[in-house]
């Protein structure tokens, strides 16, 4: 956001952007970007890449002295630390990584990382659950600009995130647990989405004053198989203050799926707008959003094998302000957020009736749609600050959660009329979460040792406060090798699905316990010219999971039910590796091979077989997968991308018919060729290419191939 010294102890590379709603800025720590942690699905242009490797070595030797530097590093600590001195696996996606994929939403994109599972339930991320390291969606924190957009109803549809790719500057990707730095709802993980804020650099006037307001537009228009359409625009202004900016887009699709009865099934239809701006002065820096999303999909068989004509549609809004100081011993960056959703869920389509259908048995099935609105405000308070014996931060954050439903929570004493209806909310849940968090970091030389802790009091069945420890450790080795690792705990709230939604073949326990885990992992990492990499290994160990599992109860009319219960104690292993190789740098004679990255993460979870149990999520994670990616320049503007994903996922589910099937092997290769001009550019890409049947999710096949065209204006 920034780009000239703050003060004469402080260094800032010009080329670079500050951006202090990052998700390690904004939750009470420095975000520093520009040589990302994990080189996984980034390779940098030669020259560049050079520049980074001498900023980077000079970063290190000051940061420990109090020394702030604007953008070196991703950090994954709540105080600012340096690549050198961070102990966490962080997994950046930068905006040549989001342009050279063939991925038409942000739940695509995730698919390229190896420690990701994004399980799928319709076209272009209509529904998708998106895990960490085995876990499901309900233990990763989904962040917008650094602030928590989690929905406390449903991991299932948090990634209904008002963005599209072309809008997106990065996806910084934290694996592994971190309560201490965003929160008790990043049980496995956090991704923070970080849209494009700066005017793009190549486009801006050299010959204009510092104090000139600039704009930039960008639009694009794609289509392609199934029906597929999707337009937006985005318009940026900006002088050496004030930033805003603008965009908006839609998307719609048939979907690959028809009913039984021949009506559309995975249709999709999307639309969404998104406001953000800032002001900065040598005093302080102040940035705001706001951004409403709209979609409605078919549902087929998502939530029931039953029944193939399944529907839902939702609404969400953000609204955050946030600050900075930038003067003083005592760095401070206080935020607030509200965030407002509403879903409805039909699971005969297009029929509200109280009568659904006639049972085999001649009871009357009776299913009207499903209203839920929850309203999020939190505010949260965030510092750091250097003395003798190292850096110290504390963060405190307030967040409450009030959900009103058709079925979901404990009665109300007044229904609340829904909104378009003759229908009422006559049930809900309100709750409030207070969280502080300490953390203090000592360096020593080439070692640095971080730890903390965060303390947790949730209203929700009057839970006692509880605390959460962890510890890093850090020790650069040489320029090329670090080595690292890290302890952490942390809890989980329960959804309120988890503990109310008792329809359709479901029946939930409203006393769950929060999940709880402690984590164990040690790395290695290395950067030289051209070839970086890292290798890791992770040990968790969780207690009181939570899973839905069918274990032989049958409700009043003879079907199996689903349970919400925890799941006991399971332990899971495994580790990661990536290798990735910028040719432009390792072979700069030639100009073909750009880059090559592979990715390996294995995962082995132990728990005990039970029989005749089916697990919906805990028993279900991918035990292998594997992404590699190759770039070519095949001429000068003519560019190809090709990418192959592994999958081999554990678990089963029962088919339409009631018989066990267990998850297989596939493997799918999607490409992206681009014509790349200055001002425009023009691309085809195809997913699944080998036209593979796979199912990610029991009883919802995947597309076979799908091909999209499409072209991007540069104003």
């Amino acid at each position: 956001m920034y780009n000239t010294v703050k003060t004469p102890e402080k260094l800032v590379f010009k080329h670079f952007s500050n951006k202090s709603y990052s998700l390690f800025a904004a939750l009470g720590k420095e975000v520093l970007i520009g040589v990302l942690a994990i080189p996984m699905l980034s390779s940098a242009q030669a020259a560049e890449g050079k520049a980074m490797d001498n900023e980077t070595m000079h970063a290190d030797s000051l940061v420990h002295n109090g020394k702030d530097i604007g953008e070196v590093v991703v950090t994954a600590s709540r105080a600012p630390l340096t690549l050198a001195q961070q102990a966490r696996t962080v997994t950046v996606l930068t905006q040549r990584d989001i342009a050279a994929l063939p991925a038409q939403s942000i739940n695509d994109l995730l698919k390229y990382a190896a420690g990701v599972d994004v399980r799928q339930r319709g076209p272009i991320g209509a529904q998708t659950d998106v895990s960490v390291r085995g876990g499901n969606d309900e233990q990763v924190a989904i962040l917008l600009n650094g602030i928590s957009i989690s929905d406390p109803q449903t991991g299932h549809n948090a990634f209904d995130i008002p963005v599209n790719p072309s809008d997106i500057e990065r996806i910084e990707v934290l694996e592994g647990p971190a309560a201490r730095v965003y929160g008790t709802s990043s049980l496995l993980g956090a991704i923070n989405i970080v849209t494009k804020k700066n005017l793009s650099s190549d486009r801006i006037s050299t010959s204009a004053s510092p104090s000139a307001t600039q704009w930039q537009g960008d639009g694009y228009l794609e289509g392609g198989s199934h029906g597929y359409l999707s337009a937006g625009a985005r318009v940026a202004v900006a002088n050496s203050q004030w930033q805003h900016s603008l965009s908006t887009g839609y998307s719609r699709s048939d979907g690959y799926t028809r009913s039984k009865g021949g009506h559309l099934s995975t249709d999709y239809s999307g639309l969404h707008s998104f406001y953000q701006g800032s002001y900065s002065d040598p005093n302080v820096i102040v940035s705001w959003h706001a951004g409403l999303s709209t979609r409605g999909w078919g549902s087929s068989t998502f939530y029931s094998k039953n029944f193939d004509n399944q529907y839902e549609h939702t609404f969400k809004s953000f609204t955050a302000i946030q600050a900075e100081t930038r003067q003083g011993r005592i760095h401070l960056r206080p935020a607030i957020y509200w965030n407002h959703q509403y879903d409805r869920f039909e699971l005969f389509r297009g029929d509200d009736a109280v009568t659904g259908m006639t049972l085999a048995n001649g009871n009357t099935l009776k299913i009207p749609f499903n209203y839920h609105r929850a309203d999020i405000f939190g505010a949260n308070l965030n510092s750091w600050f250097d003395w003798a014996l190292g850096r110290t931060a504390m963060g405190l954050e307030l967040r409450n959660e009030d959900l009103v439903s058709t079925n979901l929570g404990e009665a109300l004493h007044k229904a609340k009329p829904i909104h378009g209806t003759d229908r009422y909310y006559r049930y809900g849940l309100d709750r409030t979460n207070i969280q502080l968090a300490l953390e203090h970091n000592i360096f020593l030389g080439p070692l640095t040792v971080s730890g903390g802790i965060i303390a947790v009091k949730n209203s929700w069945a009057d839970m006692p406060m509880k605390v959460y420890p962890s510890a890093d450790l850090s020790l650069q080795l040489s320029p090329v090798w670090k080595l690292y690792a890290s302890y952490n705990s942390s809890l989980r709230m329960p959804s309120v699905t988890e503990l109310y939604y008792s329809v359709g073949g479901f029946k939930a326990d409203a006393h769950l316990q929060p999940e709880e885990l402690n984590a164990f992992e040690a790395g290695m990492k290395m950067t030289a010219n051209g070839i970086s990499g890292n290798m890791s290994a992770f040990y968790n160990h969780y207690k009181n999971l939570i899973d839905w599992i069918v274990d032989g109860t049958k409700d009043e009319n003879g079907n199996l039910v689903a349970k919400s219960v925890n799941f006991g104690k399971i332990n899971a292993y495994g580790f990661e590796g990536t290798i990735a190789f910028d040719f432009l740098r390792l072979i700069p004679s030639q100009h073909v091979l750009r880059s090559f990255t592979t990715s390996y993460c294995y995962i082995q979870q132990s728990e005990e077989q039970n029989e005749g149990i089916t697990s919906n999520y805990v028993l279900e994670y991918l035990k292998h997968k594997w992404v590699s990616q190759l770039g070519l320049n095949l001429c000068r503007k003519l560019s190809l991308d090709i990418s192959y994903r592994l999958h081999h996922r554990m678990g089963a589910y029962r088919d339409t018919a009631g018989e066990l099937q267990r998850y297989g092997t596939y493997g799918l290769l999607d490409a992206k060729l681009s014509w790349n001009e200055r001002s425009w550019s023009a691309y085809v890409e195809g997913n699944n290419l080998f036209d593979k049947n796979y199912e990610e999710v029991g009883n919802v096949p995947q597309p076979g191939i799908w091909i999209i065209g499409g072209v991007k204006i540069k104003l």
